[in-house]
């Protein structure tokens, strides 16, 4: 599996995949494909111009239109947005760990281990 933590490009958008991948060999424009998916250009333009997210509903859509996964634009779409979350600069880095989390997570794993340990068949 890709790990996403050491990338240090910005992942491509799922509307840069449609234009490149399907828009342009196909011959298709905006206008055929949105009325194809049964969405308004309007939609499918901001999608493909990269100024829109693909939705879970526009993956099952495209998934289906182009005979791929939904899983294939979700994970485009999600790595293009973890990857803008990671490198925001924004106040999020100036958040710490709540005080006790550390122990929490700590019980938790512990109990968790107990558990695997068991044997809880009946």
């Amino acid at each position: 599996m890709l790990d996403r933590s050491k990338m240090t490009r910005r992942p491509s958008h799922p509307g840069a995949i449609i234009r490149a991948h399907y828009l342009e060999p196909l011959g298709l424009t905006v206008t055929a494909l949105a009325k194809h998916l049964d969405l308004s250009r309007k939609t499918l333009s901001q999608i493909v111009n990269e100024r829109a997210r693909v939705t879970p509903d526009i993956a099952r859509r495209l998934s289906r239109a182009f005979n791929t996964s939904v899983d294939l634009w979700i994970g485009l779409q999600s790595g293009r947005d973890v990857w803008d979350a990671k490198n925001d600069p924004g106040d999020w880095q100036k958040i710490e760990p709540l005080p006790g989390i550390a122990a929490a997570q700590d019980e938790r794993r512990r109990w968790n281990e107990g558990l695997e340990s068991k044997d809880l068949s009946i």
